[in-house]
């Protein structure tokens, strides 16, 4: 498993806040079908997941390892599979949160079918979680994407 310098660290959070020249500029087809599928292990979820995220068994163990106990009455495989996402490793285009959301950003709607034990599982944990008061964030970015978006129109950017 590889260790990051703290360069590597820093650089790792700028490439987390600053992808949203990434984000699609129209509106994506709601995703559906994961909602009927059964709560699984971790380890069960991830198993579609494993042709292009060779690796990802092994951050499910270190995440399990790491959740063997987890707060707000998460089961350990609800609280792992949020570690889970929040991990990265290298290389970088094989780490979960950076396949899922290319994937989540794709208008193919079917390439999410494989990830769909994940994010029963995911979504599960997240909905779990305690409420916490209504939060504003800014982002900022060193790009300028004027020519995104058009003056006057008001633009959505759908979170849930």
């Amino acid at each position: 498993m590889a260790t990051y310098t703290e360069e590597e660290k820093i650089t790792q959070c700028i490439l987390r806040l600053s992808d949203i020249a990434k984000e699609p500029h129209e509106l994506l087809m709601p995703i559906s079908g994961y909602e009927k599928m059964p709560i699984v292990s971790l380890e069960q979820a991830v198993e579609p997941l494993v042709c292009f995220l060779p690796t990802v068994q092994s951050h499910v163990y270190v995440a399990k390892q790491k959740c063997k106990q987890p707060d707000d009455d998460l089961t350990q495989d609800e609280s792992a599979s949020i570690m889970l996402y929040s991990m990265g490793w290298k290389p970088l285009d094989e780490c979960l949160y950076v396949a899922l959301n290319a994937t989540l950003r794709s208008k193919d709607r079917g390439k999410l079918e494989p990830w769909f034990l994940y994010l029963k599982l995911f979504l599960t944990a997240l909905s779990r979680l305690p409420a916490v008061p209504t939060l504003h964030v800014y982002r900022g970015i060193k790009s300028d994407l004027s020519k995104d978006y058009i003056r006057g129109k008001t633009v959505k950017l759908v979170s849930r």
